[in-house]
């Protein structure tokens, strides 16, 4: 595990406190000794990005962590209210590099650049026990679908003809909606889908819903250096025995070949 001290947290009200400032490329990072890396942290899902004392500080930022070191800056996480306040988030440059299990879309690249895929994913459809598990859109319309807010599970739903969505459970409040009945089927993204069924061998895991997609860091189009600079890192560190390594130790052993036939 890394050393929890090289993360600071930093609360999203003093950041909006201040006025914009001008945009972080690479060398203003190395100037300011510190990259922020935007992100939702849920402890439901603490896979991706965590603050819990004692727990690992999760995938993304031990990734994170491993390339601040080696431009000799400090990491540090600011956390945004929501999924659909990253990128604006971003924008406004509150933060350098949006994580946390970010994907990435056409729509979000008309808005901010991607790094190369950080972790292969697809939507799969959940459910609970003694509901079946689900493997056709037809008996998919018939449920009570939950999502989050604000992803692109939202846009996925929609393009299957599913427009009546319970949107309003919050990030890692799936399974909790599907125990309590609030829903009958969540549409969530594998990663996700992995951690909760280990945690509750009740859920089941049905049909994936649109093409495979990457998760990635985005990055504004205007920080080309620290763009160009994550770009290279993350596609060497893909090829490590470092990246199969966090895989097993976030996501169960079980996950290289979930993921394999996520991208089948």
């Amino acid at each position: 595990m890394l050393s929890r001290p090289l993360t600071a947290v930093v609360p999203l009200w003093l950041l909006l406190a201040g006025s914009l400032a001008a945009a972080s490329d690479l060398p203003v990072v190395q100037k300011r000794g510190v990259l922020r890396a935007l992100a939702v942290v849920s402890e439901e899902e603490a896979y991706f990005v965590s603050q819990k004392p004692g727990l690992p500080p999760g995938f993304d930022m031990e990734v994170l962590e491993g390339f601040a070191k080696l431009h000799k800056v400090r990491l540090e996480l600011v956390v945004a209210p929501g999924w659909d306040a990253l990128i604006p988030l971003l924008r406004q440059d509150k933060g350098d590099v949006i994580a946390g299990g970010f994907t990435d879309t056409e729509a979000r690249r008309k808005q901010i650049g991607f790094t190369a895929e950080v972790f292969p994913t697809r939507t799969v459809v959940i459910t609970r026990k003694p509901r079946p598990a689900i493997h056709s859109v037809e008996l998919l319309k018939a449920e009570k679908v939950g999502t989050i807010k604000g992803t692109f599970m939202v846009e996925e739903l929609a393009a299957l003809g599913i427009s009546d969505v319970d949107d309003s459970i919050v990030s890692g409040g799936l399974p909790e909606a599907l125990k309590a009945g609030r829903i009958t089927a969540a549409v969530d993204g594998l990663e996700a889908a992995l951690t909760a069924k280990a945690k509750d061998p009740g859920l089941e895991l049905g049909m994936f819903v649109g093409r495979p997609s990457s998760l990635a860091y985005g990055v504004r189009k205007d920080d080309a250096a620290l763009l160009k600079a994550l770009h290279e890192y993350v596609g060497n560190f893909r090829r490590t025995p470092t990246w199969s390594r966090l895989l097993v130790k976030y996501f169960g052993e079980a996950a290289p070949e979930l993921l394999r036939k996520a991208r089948s």
